[in-house]
Protein backbone atom coordinates (compact mmCIF):
# COMPACT_ATOMS: atom_id res chain seq x y z
CA UNK A 1 0.00 0.00 0.00
CA UNK A 2 2.70 2.44 -1.01
CA UNK A 3 2.26 5.69 -1.77
CA UNK A 4 0.09 8.86 -1.48
CA UNK A 5 -3.56 9.17 -2.27
CA UNK A 6 -5.15 11.43 -5.06
CA UNK A 7 -4.48 14.74 -5.11
CA UNK A 8 -7.30 16.85 -2.67
CA UNK A 9 -7.02 13.77 -0.07
CA UNK A 10 -5.43 13.86 3.49
CA UNK A 11 -4.72 10.02 3.66
CA UNK A 12 -1.60 8.77 3.20
CA UNK A 13 -0.69 5.69 2.88
CA UNK A 14 3.13 5.84 3.30
CA UNK A 15 1.80 7.27 7.03
CA UNK A 16 -0.53 4.80 7.59
CA UNK A 17 2.02 1.92 6.75
CA UNK A 18 4.22 3.82 9.79
CA UNK A 19 1.65 3.86 11.76
CA UNK A 20 0.40 0.56 11.57
CA UNK A 21 4.14 -0.96 12.19
CA UNK A 22 4.23 1.45 14.45
CA UNK A 23 1.44 -0.10 16.44
CA UNK A 24 2.43 -3.39 15.91
CA UNK A 25 5.64 -3.18 16.99
CA UNK A 26 4.03 -1.35 20.57
CA UNK A 27 2.48 -2.39 22.81
CA UNK A 28 -0.36 -3.99 21.08
CA UNK A 29 2.52 -6.56 19.50
CA UNK A 30 1.04 -9.70 21.12
CA UNK A 31 -2.32 -9.32 19.27
CA UNK A 32 -0.55 -9.03 15.96
CA UNK A 33 0.62 -12.61 14.27
CA UNK A 34 0.65 -13.98 10.92
CA UNK A 35 -1.11 -16.69 9.94
CA UNK A 36 0.33 -19.33 7.81
CA UNK A 37 -2.04 -21.96 8.33
CA UNK A 38 -2.47 -23.54 4.43
CA UNK A 39 -5.55 -24.92 2.97
CA UNK A 40 -5.18 -26.46 -0.40
CA UNK A 41 -8.38 -27.42 -1.26
CA UNK A 42 -12.17 -25.79 0.00
CA UNK A 43 -13.13 -28.90 1.50
CA UNK A 44 -10.41 -28.91 4.05
CA UNK A 45 -11.52 -25.85 5.15
CA UNK A 46 -14.21 -27.33 7.40
CA UNK A 47 -16.91 -24.76 5.39
CA UNK A 48 -20.86 -25.85 5.71
CA UNK A 49 -21.89 -28.18 3.03
CA UNK A 50 -24.42 -25.69 1.54
CA UNK A 51 -21.56 -22.91 1.08
CA UNK A 52 -19.21 -25.38 -0.10
CA UNK A 53 -21.72 -25.92 -2.92
CA UNK A 54 -22.78 -22.11 -3.68
CA UNK A 55 -18.61 -21.97 -3.85
CA UNK A 56 -18.67 -24.89 -6.54
CA UNK A 57 -21.36 -23.45 -8.32
CA UNK A 58 -20.05 -20.08 -8.82
CA UNK A 59 -16.82 -21.90 -10.76
CA UNK A 60 -14.45 -22.34 -7.92
CA UNK A 61 -11.91 -25.32 -8.27
CA UNK A 62 -9.31 -24.79 -6.07
CA UNK A 63 -8.94 -22.05 -3.47
CA UNK A 64 -6.47 -19.15 -4.80
CA UNK A 65 -3.46 -18.24 -2.33
CA UNK A 66 -5.59 -15.49 -0.47
CA UNK A 67 -7.91 -18.10 -0.43
CA UNK A 68 -5.98 -21.16 1.15
CA UNK A 69 -4.94 -18.64 3.86
CA UNK A 70 -7.74 -16.14 4.24
CA UNK A 71 -11.17 -17.82 4.60
CA UNK A 72 -10.46 -19.95 7.77
CA UNK A 73 -8.92 -17.42 10.02
CA UNK A 74 -11.84 -15.28 9.09
CA UNK A 75 -14.29 -18.42 9.78
CA UNK A 76 -12.84 -18.03 13.07
CA UNK A 77 -14.10 -15.06 14.04
CA UNK A 78 -10.41 -13.06 14.06
CA UNK A 79 -9.59 -9.93 12.99
CA UNK A 80 -7.72 -9.96 9.96
CA UNK A 81 -6.10 -7.73 7.53
CA UNK A 82 -5.44 -9.19 4.04
CA UNK A 83 -3.36 -7.66 1.02
CA UNK A 84 -3.55 -9.28 -2.62
CA UNK A 85 -3.49 -8.11 -6.06
CA UNK A 86 -6.78 -7.12 -7.85
CA UNK A 87 -8.03 -10.35 -9.20
CA UNK A 88 -6.67 -13.24 -6.71
CA UNK A 89 -9.91 -13.52 -4.89
CA UNK A 90 -10.10 -11.31 -2.08
CA UNK A 91 -13.54 -10.97 -2.15
CA UNK A 92 -14.97 -14.31 -2.08
CA UNK A 93 -12.46 -14.77 0.86
CA UNK A 94 -14.13 -12.23 2.99
CA UNK A 95 -17.76 -13.22 1.67
CA UNK A 96 -16.99 -17.28 2.20
CA UNK A 97 -16.06 -16.24 6.13
CA UNK A 98 -19.12 -14.11 6.49
CA UNK A 99 -21.38 -16.73 5.11
CA UNK A 100 -19.86 -19.26 7.40
CA UNK A 101 -20.87 -17.64 10.48
CA UNK A 102 -24.09 -15.84 9.99
CA UNK A 103 -27.08 -16.98 12.32
CA UNK A 104 -29.31 -18.08 9.48
CA UNK A 105 -32.15 -18.19 12.27
CA UNK A 106 -31.94 -14.55 13.41
CA UNK A 107 -32.78 -12.04 10.54
CA UNK A 108 -30.70 -8.89 11.45
CA UNK A 109 -27.71 -7.27 10.12
CA UNK A 110 -24.66 -9.14 11.34
CA UNK A 111 -22.24 -8.17 8.80
CA UNK A 112 -21.46 -4.97 7.42
CA UNK A 113 -19.15 -4.54 4.27
CA UNK A 114 -18.19 -0.88 3.48
CA UNK A 115 -16.59 -0.28 0.04
CA UNK A 116 -15.49 3.19 -1.43
CA UNK A 117 -17.57 3.28 -5.00
CA UNK A 118 -21.46 1.98 -5.69
CA UNK A 119 -19.85 -0.35 -8.49
CA UNK A 120 -17.54 -2.25 -6.07
CA UNK A 121 -20.55 -2.57 -3.43
CA UNK A 122 -22.69 -4.43 -5.87
CA UNK A 123 -20.40 -6.29 -7.03
CA UNK A 124 -19.81 -7.76 -3.82
CA UNK A 125 -23.56 -8.06 -2.80
CA UNK A 126 -23.31 -10.22 -6.39
CA UNK A 127 -20.69 -12.65 -5.14
CA UNK A 128 -22.09 -12.96 -1.64
CA UNK A 129 -25.45 -13.87 -3.04
CA UNK A 130 -23.78 -16.67 -5.23
CA UNK A 131 -21.98 -17.98 -2.57
CA UNK A 132 -24.57 -17.97 -0.37
CA UNK A 133 -27.42 -19.26 -2.46
CA UNK A 134 -27.74 -22.65 -0.95
CA UNK A 135 -27.71 -20.89 2.61
CA UNK A 136 -30.66 -18.54 2.05
CA UNK A 137 -28.58 -15.42 2.89
CA UNK A 138 -30.23 -12.33 2.58
CA UNK A 139 -28.01 -9.67 1.86
CA UNK A 140 -28.09 -5.48 0.34
CA UNK A 141 -26.47 -3.31 -1.09
CA UNK A 142 -27.08 0.28 0.38
CA UNK A 143 -25.54 2.68 -2.41
CA UNK A 144 -26.20 6.51 -3.18
CA UNK A 145 -28.22 6.71 -6.54
CA UNK A 146 -30.77 4.48 -5.38
CA UNK A 147 -34.05 5.04 -3.63
CA UNK A 148 -33.66 5.74 0.17
CA UNK A 149 -37.25 4.54 0.59
CA UNK A 150 -36.36 0.85 -1.21
CA UNK A 151 -33.51 1.07 1.12
CA UNK A 152 -35.49 1.50 4.29
CA UNK A 153 -38.05 -1.12 3.32
CA UNK A 154 -35.54 -3.77 2.15
CA UNK A 155 -33.33 -3.51 5.73
CA UNK A 156 -36.76 -3.28 7.72
CA UNK A 157 -38.07 -6.57 6.52
CA UNK A 158 -34.65 -7.93 7.51
CA UNK A 159 -31.40 -8.78 5.79
CA UNK A 160 -28.11 -10.70 6.97
CA UNK A 161 -26.02 -8.64 5.59
CA UNK A 162 -25.69 -5.47 4.27
CA UNK A 163 -22.71 -3.92 1.44
CA UNK A 164 -22.24 -0.34 1.14
CA UNK A 165 -21.12 3.34 0.41
CA UNK A 166 -20.03 5.07 3.14
CA UNK A 167 -22.23 7.79 2.46
CA UNK A 168 -25.79 5.56 2.16
CA UNK A 169 -24.76 3.44 5.27
CA UNK A 170 -23.94 6.36 7.15
CA UNK A 171 -27.47 7.77 6.18
CA UNK A 172 -29.34 4.25 6.83
CA UNK A 173 -27.95 4.75 10.70
CA UNK A 174 -28.94 8.47 10.90
CA UNK A 175 -32.14 7.27 10.04
CA UNK A 176 -32.17 4.58 12.47
CA UNK A 177 -32.82 1.88 9.21
CA UNK A 178 -30.01 0.26 9.88
CA UNK A 179 -29.76 -0.94 13.45
CA UNK A 180 -25.60 -2.28 14.32
CA UNK A 181 -27.31 -3.72 17.70
CA UNK A 182 -26.23 -7.68 16.12
CA UNK A 183 -23.49 -6.59 14.01
CA UNK A 184 -20.60 -8.84 14.98
CA UNK A 185 -18.72 -8.46 11.22
CA UNK A 186 -17.40 -5.56 9.80
CA UNK A 187 -15.14 -5.65 6.50
CA UNK A 188 -13.32 -2.42 5.18
CA UNK A 189 -13.01 -3.29 1.18
CA UNK A 190 -10.24 -0.89 -0.31
CA UNK A 191 -10.06 1.25 3.05
CA UNK A 192 -7.13 3.06 1.37
CA UNK A 193 -9.48 3.92 -1.42
CA UNK A 194 -12.03 4.67 0.07
CA UNK A 195 -10.51 7.07 2.86
CA UNK A 196 -8.82 8.46 -0.07
CA UNK A 197 -12.25 9.77 -1.49
CA UNK A 198 -13.02 12.08 1.72
CA UNK A 199 -15.40 9.40 3.56
CA UNK A 200 -13.76 9.96 6.62
CA UNK A 201 -16.23 11.72 8.85
CA UNK A 202 -18.80 9.41 7.31
CA UNK A 203 -16.41 5.94 8.09
CA UNK A 204 -15.68 7.58 12.10
CA UNK A 205 -19.36 7.63 12.72
CA UNK A 206 -19.96 4.18 11.03
CA UNK A 207 -17.30 2.97 13.09
CA UNK A 208 -18.07 4.22 16.07
CA UNK A 209 -21.91 2.79 15.99
CA UNK A 210 -20.28 -1.11 15.50
CA UNK A 211 -18.06 -1.30 18.24
CA UNK A 212 -19.96 0.73 20.42
CA UNK A 213 -22.39 -2.35 20.44
CA UNK A 214 -19.20 -4.72 20.32
CA UNK A 215 -18.93 -7.51 23.70
CA UNK A 216 -15.91 -9.08 25.06
CA UNK A 217 -17.72 -11.94 22.87
CA UNK A 218 -17.29 -9.98 19.51
CA UNK A 219 -13.87 -8.87 19.53
CA UNK A 220 -10.11 -10.73 20.16
CA UNK A 221 -8.18 -7.42 20.80
CA UNK A 222 -8.86 -5.57 23.84
CA UNK A 223 -11.15 -2.79 22.37
CA UNK A 224 -8.40 0.03 22.72
CA UNK A 225 -6.45 -1.50 19.73
CA UNK A 226 -9.77 -1.44 17.42
CA UNK A 227 -10.32 2.26 18.15
CA UNK A 228 -6.40 3.24 17.72
CA UNK A 229 -6.96 1.28 14.30
CA UNK A 230 -9.44 3.39 13.50
CA UNK A 231 -7.43 6.39 15.02
CA UNK A 232 -4.79 5.77 12.51
CA UNK A 233 -6.89 5.14 9.65
CA UNK A 234 -8.30 8.98 9.90
CA UNK A 235 -5.42 10.00 10.53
Amino acid sequence: MAGLAPEGSHFDARQFDAKMNELISGDAQEFFTSYDEVHESFDAMGLQENLLRGIYAYGFEKPSAIQQRGIVPFCKGLDVIQQAQSGTGKTATFCSGILQQLDYGLLDCQALVLAPTRELAQQIEKVMRALGDYLGVKVHACVGGTSVREDQRILSSGVHVVVGTPGRVFDMLRRQSLRPDYIKMFVLDEADEMLSRGFKDQFNVIAMHVLSYWTPSTYHLPLEIYFQLVDILLT
